[in-house]
């Protein structure tokens, strides 16, 4: 014979367990959106670091074009001119530099979304456990 209270019980603890899992899925979903936006600003933010380290760099380039066609002209031309090079040339560097650490600096994806499943997991490990006792 069936008993309509254990039923109702385990039917009302099956839709309460399905309720959570949703729910946790939708917060992880909410979260991995947050982390995926996050990644995508940090790349753009690091290509436009790259894209105004080759600016620069370009300028360098035909400074040091103008360098050596001015080389053998007569003057102080030339160290202004090596100067302006130098500067141009090392502020690409520093600005590809840049770029770089904004790419190799990152945690990783999703770093925020595994920490929090594993603190989930953790959790239901304890729970498992302490209703064992």
């Amino acid at each position: 014979m069936r008993n309509p209270i254990y039923e109702s019980g385990l039917l009302s603890s099956l839709r309460q367990l399905l309720a959570t899992v949703l729910e946790l899925a939708q917060v992880r979903l909410s979260l991995l959106g947050t982390e995926l936006e996050l990644e995508k600003r940090h790349l753009f933010s690091a290509l436009l670091w790259a894209v105004l380290a080759l600016l620069v760099f370009g300028i360098g380039l035909v400074l040091l074009c103008g360098f050596i066609v001015l080389l053998f002209w007569e003057g102080h031309r030339l160290t202004v001119i090596g100067v302006m090079v130098l500067l141009f040339l090392g502020a690409g560097a520093l600005l590809l530099r840049q770029a770089r650490c904004c790419l190799y600096s990152a945690q990783g994806m999703f770093a925020a979304s595994l920490a929090e499943m594993k603190r989930d997991r953790a959790d239901l490990n304890a729970s498992g456990h302490h209703e064992t006792r």
